[in-house]
Order: structure tokens, then sequence, then C-alpha cells
């Protein structure tokens, strides 16, 4: 009976540590896009002019997009909750620093710190929450969870953003951070185990971590400036071509070296690398509704903040559905490629129904389908990815795949958003240079982008056809003990393909 009862209480505390995790992550997501619909109430508040606001986006991104991998691995090295709590006090430190923020100068320096916050602490999330629960039903309904949130997040920093602004001021979308923050960390310190790291003489490399970050920060800052540079300037050509060349010393260099920073034997799993790729082609598709879609939704049909959140509230519906009810049962039953497929699928219709919007929306049959259709996708798609994505890890390389597929959804996100954004301002450019109407040239500009969204989204398809086996875990070869030992965090079919 007692041991029952520790039992239930153990599980009951596992749950609680995953919720507030995730809790962490939903805050770091949603800064990502409250800020978004709170930009003109910023620029008139602070003086900013045009080129000056964009920096109050790509002040975050550029730090948390450059920082990921590097923090899950230091993750691993020194201890993922002794990581999640640092970054949490960052974020949450720089979150009051921006709501109080006198100056355009002030901000943008805030906004780094939170940028370099967020992904400290969400780097290792994911690896945690794979070490927590090693089963694999369990496993799949955790990552559930996170995938949700993490999916999801982004429409709901709409809602909020749009909310708070229209309520009471732009100070607010940060404010709200401090208390959420607290929390948080108070609850973690009590209910997140303490597990020990590696120990940095496993992969302590200060030259490679130099390498890495510098090489992950100069791509962002390239790509986040090709809107104001154009893809073939000198800047843009020479950053990429400098990034390129940092990323693949450090490649060579973890080759190399006895103890990497970033194991290369990660990337050896099919499922893993497959994985990656394919996250990275679908987050171009997301990232273009929320970012493509909010200006069409505001500069077209003329939507309010608020408004705009309220429209996007129906996918976040139906991606909480698929993720917490029913993504963990259905991969359970037919395997992760089969709802990795099925979801493809449906974000490539929703982005096909995107690209014929008009100028005079019924929102019932104009927007609400498109939304239901990448909300179902999203939510059933990204666990099971996530899942694929985490398969090759051991526990002392867990914050390291974590890192790895937080990378894949930032970076991948900004150059494709770049892409869309650029094509579609040049199309729109085009069309007004020939007498078009202003509108109807925006509008014809996003359904290029959502067409070259579902293009990538069929590539996706492809290759997860191609590349990713079906896998039937009843006919599955058990690994050898010499396979096992090397991998002994793993489900037997994952252990045995990583090896």
């Amino acid at each position: 009976m007692t041991v029952t009862a520790d039992a239930q209480q153990t599980d009951r505390k596992r749950w609680m540590a995953l919720y507030v995790l995730c809790a962490g992550v939903l805050m770091i997501v949603i800064d990502a896009t409250i800020v978004n619909v709170a930009l003109p109430s910023i620029r008139e508040d602070l003086g900013f002019s045009e080129s000056g606001l964009a920096w109050v986006i790509n002040a975050y991104l550029i730090t948390f997009g450059g920082l990921l991998l590097l923090a899950g691995r230091i993750g691993d090295l020194i201890g993922q909750r002794r990581i999640f709590l640092v970054g949490l006090g960052v974020f949450t430190v720089a979150s009051l620093l921006c709501a109080v923020a006198p100056s355009q100068g002030t901000l943008i320096a805030a906004r780094f710190l939170q940028g370099a916050g967020g992904a400290i602490a969400s780097a290792v999330i994911l690896g945690m929450i794979v070490t927590m629960f090693p089963e694999p039903r369990e496993q799949a309904k955790a990552i559930g969870v996170y995938g949700f949130v993490a999916s999801a997040g982004g429409s709901i920093g709409l809602l909020a953003g749009g909310a708070l602004t229209e309520a009471i001021n732009w100070h607010w979308i940060f404010f709200i951070n401090i208390p959420i923050g607290i929390a948080t960390a108070v609850l973690a310190t009590r209910l997140v185990e303490d597990r020990p790291g590696i120990g940095f003489s496993q992969g302590a490399d200060i030259p490679g971590a130099v390498l890495l970050t510098s090489g992950l920060m100069l791509a962002v800052y390239a790509i986040l400036e090709v809107h104001n540079q154009g893809w073939g300037s000198a800047q843009t050509l020479g950053l990429a071509a400098v990034s390129i060349a940092l990323l693949a010393m450090f490649v060579m260099r973890q080759a190399r070296i006895p103890n990497p920073l970033m194991p290369l034997r990660l990337f050896r799993s099919r499922s893993v690398s497959t994985a990656n790729v394919v996250i990275a082609l679908l987050v171009v598709g997301m990232f273009g509704m929320f970012f493509l879609g909010a200006l069409y939704l505001q500069g077209i049909l003329e939507y309010s903040a608020l408004d705009v959140g309220f429209a996007f509230l129906p996918a976040t519906i139906v991606m909480g559905a698929m993720s917490l009810r029913y993504s963990g049962p259905l991969m359970l039953r037919f395997g992760p490629r089969a709802t990795v497929i099925a979801s493809l699928v449906s974000m490539g219709g929703g982005m096909l129904l995107f690209a014929r919007t008009p100028l005079k929306e019924t929102y019932v049959l104009d927007i609400l389908p498109p939304m239901l259709l990448v909300g179902l996708g999203a939510g059933l798609g990204f666990p099971s990815l996530m899942t694929l994505s985490m398969s090759g890890a051991t526990p002392s390389d867990s914050g390291l795949a974590s890192g790895v597929v937080n990378t894949s959804v930032q970076v991948g996100g900004a150059i494709g958003l770049a892409v869309l954004a650029t094509l579609a301002s040049e199309r729109t450019e085009g069309l007004v240079a020939n007498g078009t109407a202003e509108a109807a040239a925006l509008n014809s500009g996003y359904h290029l982008a959502y067409l070259i969204g579902a293009a990538l989204v069929v590539v996706a398809i492809a290759i997860t056809v191609i590349v990713l086996r079906p896998q039937a875990p009843s006919t599955a070869v058990p690994p050898s003990d010499e396979a096992r030992a090397a991998c002994p965090a793993q489900p037997a079919q994952a252990c045995a393909e990583t090896v």
C-alpha cells in the first residue's frame, strides 16, 4: 500500500513538474509574438523609426537563435535544471528592464538580454521531459503537452498582446512575465529533480563554443537584414560566407577533439536528422501564417490587434485538442511516420486555402477552414516530430538534442520567413508599379508566400516518405548488448538505428 502511494505521489510530482516546465516555455514562446501587435504603440511612445523598430524584434531573435545549441549542451554538462533556472532568471530580469525601458537603446539592449535568457531556459526543457518520462506511452503524452505549448504559443501571444495593449499599455506585455517567471522558478525548484550534469571535462570546448555561437548569431543577423539589404547584397553574402565558414570550422573541430561540445553521433540516426529537416520546413508555413496572416487581417481586412488574436483562436483550440488528446495515441497506434505525413497533408491544404483569401472575406468561409487545417496539422505533427528528433539522444546529450530541435525551429523559421516576406514584398512592388491597387497587390504577395510555404510542405512530405522507414514495433530486431549499453535510455528500435 505504501509503495503504491509513494509511486502515485512520484508520478503526480512528475506531471506537475511537466506543467511547470511548459509554463516556462509558454512564457518564452509567447514573447516572440506578443510584441508584434504592440509595435505601433512602442513606436509612438519611444519615437522609433521603422528601421529602429525592427530591432525590438531582431535583438531578441539574434541571441535566442544563436545560443540555443550552446545552452542545450551546457545543460548536459552542468545540469539541466540548473541551466533552466539561470535562463529563467535572466529572462525575468530582462522582462523587467523591457517594461521600464525609458529609451530606444535601453529597450533594445534589454531585448538582447531577454533573448539570451529565453534560449538558455528553453534549450533544455524537451531534454528534461524525455528524461522524466522514459516509458513510450507516457512520453508521447508528455511531448504532446509540450508540442501544444510550443506550437500554439505564437497564436496565444497574438491574443494576449492585443488584449494587454488595448486594455492597458505595451509595458504590460513585459510586466506580465515577472510574476510568471518567479512562480515558475519557485515551483521548478520544488518539483523538478536536480539531476547532475556529466561535468565540464566531458565537453568544455571553449573555442568550439565561440565558433558555434558567433556563426549562428551572424547567420540569424544576416537573415533578419535581408529585407533591408537584399539577398545579393555584399553584406548578406559576406555575412553568410563568414557564418558558413565558422560553422564548418566548428563541425570539423567536433569531429577531431576527444570530448566535443556537440557529439556528432547524435546525427547518425536517420530519424533524428530527417525530423529536424522536416521541422525546419514545416515551421516556414507556420511562421508565414502567423506573420503574414496577421498583416493580412490588420492591413487589408482592418482587424484590430485583439480581433487578430481571436481570429487565430480556433487554430489554437484545434492544436490543443490534437496535441493533448489525440496525437499520442495516434502516434503509438500508427507510428510517428504516418502521423507526420497526415499532419503535413493537413498543413499543406491549409496553406493552399490561405492562398485564395479575398479582399473582402467571410470569416467562416475564407479564414476559418485554413486555420482549422493548419491547427490540425500542427497539433498532430509537432509531437511526432519532436519524438523522432529526440530518439537518438542518450541522457548525457538530451539537452543538446533539445537545443537542436529548438534551433531547427528558430533558424528554419527565420530563414523561411525572410524568404517569404522578401518574395511577397517584391511581388507587391511589381504589381503596384504596373498599376494594381495597393490592397490587391499586397494580397497577391501574401498569396505567393503561402503557395511557396505549401510547396515546402510538399518537399517535407517527400522527404518523410522517402527517407523515414515505416516502423513496426512487433517485428523490430532488439539491439545487441553492446548497442544497448551505448544508448541505454532509448527504445530498442531507436537505439538499434542510432548505433
